[in-house]
């Protein structure tokens, strides 16, 4: 944990990180955002104790990105994980003089319908936002739209993302995001109800074990089966064990350790320190030390992860969703027996 961040600290210039060639970004670019950028860096090396201004560059960090968005336009800046909305969640949460709440307001607002219905880009995501910030009015409005869209024949949202109309199951970009969100918007057993049924609709059984495709209605040949945190069981069971039978928690729990860690690498999203948070969950269900063992065993793969893709690039990867610093988030969380997942359970 120490040297990644200290590693972490080292890579910064004065405008963020560099980019790195598994995330699709060349090494000169500076992405500001949560997801893939500065604003996740910083509030991951501020939670692992790092000394850094974290105040000073949250503020530094939205400056530049009202001058250049992430994606060279302002269309994207109400998401949570892709826009400024991440970036001024972050200056609140550290103080910083660069906290805009009229700005926030705004965003939120605006981001209430967007048609992607997700985590991501959408309304859920803003939603965990304004929670975040206080801002209840705006929780509130977007909770209730959010739950009028999720249907009751299906208990699944149909959404529209990357010119796509389906119904998606993980937490990145569908159910298990959107229900997570709902959260004090409805009862546990309210949403212990929905989450089961469509669960139970749509999980793959198979010698004991389940997992949970992309998609409701996955395309034949077109939406691969993955155990990851975005799409499958992974994501399914750390964010909605709590939801959801504990026996189809225990059996995507088994499934996650006999596929074991993920050869995509080490990080959050899609990588050996996400599907290693399921295991806390359900150590934090069951107080079954075995869970524990198993995330264990997991981290110290990661670590080896980081320091092979380290060898392979020469250098680290500087994201909190994808790269160094959300494997050491996960570190601690191993050591802390800590089953809360880095941004949607601790902004």
């Amino acid at each position: 944990m120490a040297w990644i961040v200290a590693d972490g600290e080292s890579a910064a210039d004065g405008d963020g990180w560099p980019g790195h060639r598994l995330d699709d970004e060349s090494e000169s670019s500076r992405i500001l955002s949560l997801y893939l950028g500065s604003a996740g860096m910083i509030w991951a090396l501020n939670e692992l104790g790092s000394s850094i201004d974290a105040p000073m560059l949250a503020g530094r960090a939205i400056d530049r990105y009202r001058a250049l968005p992430d994606f060279g336009d302002d269309a994207h800046a109400p998401s949570l994980w892709m826009g400024e909305t991440g970036l001024l969640v972050l200056a609140a949460r550290m103080g910083s003089p660069c906290a805009d709440e009229r700005r926030l307001r705004e965003l939120v607002h605006a981001n209430r319908e967007h048609p992607t219905w997700e985590l991501m880009w959408g309304s859920s995501g803003t939603m965990l936002a304004a929670r975040a910030c206080g801002l209840s009015d705006e929780w509130w409005e977007s909770a209730r739209l959010l739950w009028e869209r999720w249907e009751e024949t299906t208990d699944l949202w149909t959404q529209t993302l990357y010119g796509r109309v389906a119904q998606i199951l993980g937490p990145a970009h569908g159910f298990a995001g959107n229900a997570h969100a709902l959260r004090r918007y409805a009862s546990d057993d309210v949403l212990r109800a929905r989450v089961t049924r469509a669960l139970e609709r749509t999980a793959m059984r198979q010698d004991g074990l389940i997992n949970w495709p992309p998609v409701a209605k996955p395309r034949p040949g077109g939406d691969l089966i993955r155990v990851q945190w975005c799409h499958g069981a992974p994501g399914i069971v750390a964010t909605l064990g709590d939801l959801m039978p504990l026996e189809m928690a225990l059996a995507g729990g088994e499934l996650i350790w006999r596929a074991g860690p993920l050869r995509k690498g080490p990080g959050l999203c899609h990588g050996t320190a996400g599907n290693g948070l399921a295991f806390l969950k359900l150590f934090a269900l069951t107080d079954d030390e075995r869970w524990l063992e198993r995330a264990r065993r997991f981290a110290m793969h990661a670590i080896e992860q980081v320091q092979h893709q380290r060898a392979q690039f020469g250098r680290g990867r500087y994201t909190l969703w994808t790269g160094d610093v959300g494997v050491a988030l996960f570190l601690r969380a191993c050591i802390q027996a800590d089953a809360m997942f880095p941004t949607i359970d601790m902004l």
